[in-house]
């Protein structure tokens, strides 16, 4: 099993066995083209560190800071992606390059560092979210862009999800180009919106000015609001992920409202843009009430979506898979996956178990 900083090591299912765990965070060397907006990390490299590197040259890398702590590595193979994903696409769609360690120990890398030229399986598609069963991420490449001359963030309250829903649609449909579109209920109630713009300072303005006039009783601020980006729960809640399009953001909302009857509404935090949220069930919840609320909320989330949204389950504890988690659900494509699986790791000694259908 490789790993870097270790935060997000317990996400997926518990691998079958673990003969190994290969320490990854000797390998944080960082070579920065800024002439190219381009940047080559090694898997161990410190999300943090690396920000600082870039921001030296006004650069960054879209990223969100989402678990405090990551390494470039644990981002990729998680396939983590923040609020900006609205705007620049998740993590994947940011890889220029890569290099991995493949189960029978050759070295493989695909891309380079200004347009993508691969033979083959798109390393960078194929790795990123794989949890590590398919290959050991040494270096991605990644595409940055330049730190926004200025930014504003406007909030405001919604009084339930479909007024919710109502705000997110004004703004996309606006020409305000927002960088991104949050949505924060902490426990049930008032759900707050937040709108992310960013661009030359001359115009930055006018953007919030027309933002402004969307959203009642709204507030301006140069700053990011706090949790900005950040998983909802605490240390040892099931961290869920859930998937859906915009439109259907009121019935997602209220699915989560009534999960967990003993637990109360769930936290909500995510993307209202991009349709990407993150809730948690309380670690208090026994075991077994867990995994029954998991599998009523994936199911009225699949019937509140229509069949097109999804929810998994990031992390949970020891004894919630015990009792019979299924992180995954139902996953279209399962058969080839297993195929690439047998492909590149036939000895199946990559984290085994750990992603969907026991890959």
């Amino acid at each position: 099993m490789p790993r870097g900083a270790g935060t997000k090591i317990g996400w997926g299912a518990p691998p079958r066995r673990c003969d190994a765990v290969v320490d990854l965070s000797a390998l944080n060397r960082v070579d920065h083209a800024a002439g190219d907006l381009v940047v080559e990390a090694g898997a161990g490299t410190a999300m943090e560190d690396l920000a600082e590197v870039l921001g030296a040259s006004g650069q960054r890398l879209p990223v969100d800071r989402v678990v405090p702590g990551s390494t470039v590595g644990g981002v990729v193979a998680t396939g983590l992606s923040g609020p900006g994903r609205m705007l620049y696409g998740p993590v994947r769609d940011l890889i220029l390059g890569m290099t991995v360690v493949r189960a029978d120990g050759v070295a493989t890398s695909s891309g380079g560092r200004v347009v993508k030229n691969v033979a083959g399986y798109d390393l960078g598609k194929l790795h990123t979210g794989a949890l590590g069963t398919l290959g050991v991420i040494t270096s991605v490449t990644f595409r940055l862009r330049p730190v926004p001359p200025a930014s504003r963030v406007v909030s405001a309250e919604a009084d339930g999800p479909v007024r919710a829903r109502e705000l997110v649609a004004s703004v996309l449909r606006s020409h305000t180009a927002p960088t991104a579109i949050e949505v924060d209920r902490p426990a049930g109630g008032a759900v707050a919106v937040h709108v992310l713009l960013e661009g030359p300072g001359d115009g930055i303005r006018a953007r919030a000015g027309e933002v402004c006039a969307l959203l009642p009783d709204p507030s301006v601020s140069e700053n990011l609001p706090d949790g900005w980006g950040a998983l909802p729960g605490g240390p040892g809640d099931t961290l869920l992920k859930l998937t859906t399009p915009p439109a259907r953001l009121p019935a997602v909302l209220d699915a989560l409202a009534g999960a967990a009857p003993d637990a109360g509404p769930l936290p909500v935090r995510g993307a209202a843009g991009s349709g990407v949220l993150f809730s948690a069930l309380p670690s208090a919840t026994a075991p077994a009430s867990t995994v029954q609320a998991v599998a009523a909320l994936r199911a009225r989330v699949e019937e509140a979506t229509r069949g097109h949204g999804s929810l998994t389950v990031l992390d949970a504890a020891p004894p919630v898979h015990a009792a019979g988690l299924d992180p995954w659900g139902t996953v279209p494509g399962l058969p080839l996956m297993r195929s690439i699986k047998e492909n590149l790791d036939p000895d199946g000694v990559l984290s085994p178990g750990r992603f969907a259908g026991g890959i």
